[in-house]
């Protein structure tokens, strides 16, 4: 099914379904930018994540054993 067959479909929808579908669709391309904005951070950041020592100076904490005060 092509572009246009789409389109043609959704038109002959009543209007609750057809803003039912383009809600869908619009969230759907916001969470697939989200996801790619991230992706892009954490790329741009990664070699200052693994050699910035302000960045990294805990990370020999990520081991210890953490007991939760009660």
């Amino acid at each position: 099914m092509g572009t246009n067959d789409i389109i043609k479909e959704i038109q002959r929808m009543p209007i609750s379904k057809r803003i039912y579908v383009i809600e869908k669709v619009i969230r759907s391309i916001r969470a697939h930018e989200d996801k790619n904005m991230m992706k892009k951070a954490a790329n741009t950041l990664y070699t200052d994540y693994k050699t910035d020592d302000e960045l990294t100076a805990f990370i020999n904490l990520d081991f210890a054993d953490f007991y939760e005060a009660k």
